[in-house]
């Protein structure tokens, strides 16, 4: 492969990181591992804590302390799982829901402000790329 154009794709993933992150004021008021859980959880919840953890890729720890987080909020409940009264399941409450798609329509504002003079194709080709870089990532360590 070429090295330089690796390191050029490493930097911009970098960068790109860096300015969403330095913007993230502007993408609404949930910061990104709460954004993550919540539409991870409106998507595809109630999910056990444990399944949290390994598809947002974090240890359990931190995966419980985010949960106790946005319990704290209102934005999650935890209750036991009827099959195994071990294992809380974890549920988006309402205000969860409404705060989400708050967040997600201003996310959606400011992307569509930025990506105004790309073409469909690219925004196609762009959203098939990062959805294959992400899928990659995710399994790379597997």
């Amino acid at each position: 492969m070429n090295q330089d154009l690796l390191q050029l794709i490493e930097y911009e993933i970098a960068l790109l990181v860096r300015l969403t992150t330095a913007h993230s004021p502007r993408l609404g008021s949930l910061d990104r591992s709460e954004y993550l859980m919540l539409s991870e959880l409106d998507e595809n919840g109630p999910l056990a804590i444990n399944v949290l953890s390994d598809t947002l890729m974090l240890n359990l720890s931190t995966a419980s302390r985010q949960v106790s987080n946005l319990e704290s909020k209102n934005f999650i409940k935890r209750y036991p799982n009827h099959n195994n009264r071990r294992i809380s399941l974890v549920q988006i409450t309402k205000e969860g829901k409404e705060i989400l798609h708050r967040v997600q329509k201003a996310r959606n504002a400011v992307y569509a402000e930025i990506l105004h003079e790309w073409t469909v194709e690219e925004l196609k080709q762009l959203e098939a790329n990062l959805t294959r870089l992400n899928r990659d990532f995710k399994s790379w360590g597997n």
